[in-house]
């Protein structure tokens, strides 16, 4: 399967339902490059679950240090994880950010940095025939903790063509 060049910088959210509801391997077909901030890496294994364990076996994800803050990011009062995201993202021209928090996919508009939700990401699994149903994957993301309206999730199902 062909897949565009691409890189992705990932938040815990996305991690942790993904681990837990066992379609990680959704995100190395995706993307060319995983990225994961070391806040988001920290907050995942401090865990006791499915992905604090996982993820230090992922190969495909790459452990990065963020150094630099921009200041509008700052000014937004994101938590670590999601700063972190948002600032490698900016700094790592064309990466998504994959975020499912709305304060933090708000700042990445303003701010023109591509994103991704989870939802968004399965959509494009199903696309790309990497998965055989979206309905099944976000009943699967559903039962293991992440929320979403059923406009959401009707908006998605449309979006995938189920």
């Amino acid at each position: 399967m062909n897949r565009s060049p691409s890189v992705a910088v990932v938040n815990a959210s996305p991690l942790i339902v993904l681990c837990k509801s066992n379609l990680e391997e959704i995100l190395p077909r995706l993307f060319n490059e995983v990225l994961v901030p070391e806040d988001v890496w920290r907050e995942v294994v401090a865990g006791a679950d499915a992905a604090s364990n996982r993820l230090p076996q992922l190969a495909w994800a790459r452990r990065v240090q963020v150094t630099d803050t921009h200041s509008t990011i700052t000014s937004w009062d994101l938590g670590a994880g999601e700063a972190s995201v948002l600032n490698l993202a900016f700094d790592t021209p064309p990466a998504r950010a994959m975020v499912d928090d709305k304060a933090a996919r708000a700042c990445a508009r303003t701010l023109r940095i591509p994103v991704l939700g989870t939802g968004g990401a399965l959509v494009l699994a199903k696309r790309r025939g990497i998965i055989l149903s979206v309905s099944d994957a976000l009943n699967d993301i559903q039962k293991v903790g992440l929320w979403l309206s059923d406009e959401i999730i009707n908006l998605l199902k449309q979006q995938a063509g189920e």
